[in-house]
């Protein structure tokens, strides 16, 4: 199934956080874009953490999520929402919550998966913003 970008931006555009959130923590690679376009919406701090466990062709190239480099801002007792693209097993978000359990609050968001927050929950579907 293809999404169009009009699609998609319209339910970033409509969707309604009821937390008030310190921290826009993006998963990198794939949650920048997401987490890039809802900071334009919430004008807040918003940094990266670097886990992988995808190639580019969304293959497992580990057996489990790791973590590339080390988490390099303060997220004590911060409310994060926590942004990536699609989220298919969980394992991914499920050790950025482990290396942020000193959090006050951490809320999920997916373009497209199981999520506190999401645009959609379906079978996978190419991004509008991959080439």
């Amino acid at each position: 199934m293809s999404r169009n970008m009009n699609e998609v931006m319209e339910r970033f555009r409509t969707i309604e956080f009821t937390e008030d959130f310190d921290i826009i923590v993006a998963i990198a690679n794939g949650g920048i874009i997401p987490a890039t376009i809802i900071n334009q919406r919430l004008q807040k701090e918003m940094q990266i953490v670097k886990i992988n466990l995808r190639d580019e062709f969304q293959r497992p190239k580990y057996d489990a999520p790791i973590l590339i480099s080390p988490i390099d801002f303060e997220f004590k007792d911060k409310s994060i929402l926590l942004v990536d693209d699609r989220i298919k097993t969980g394992s991914t978000i499920k050790l950025a919550k482990e290396l942020m359990a000193d959090a006050k609050l951490i809320k999920t968001f997916a373009v497209n998966g199981n999520a506190d927050y999401a645009l959609f929950d379906e079978t996978c579907f190419k991004f509008p913003w991959i080439i």
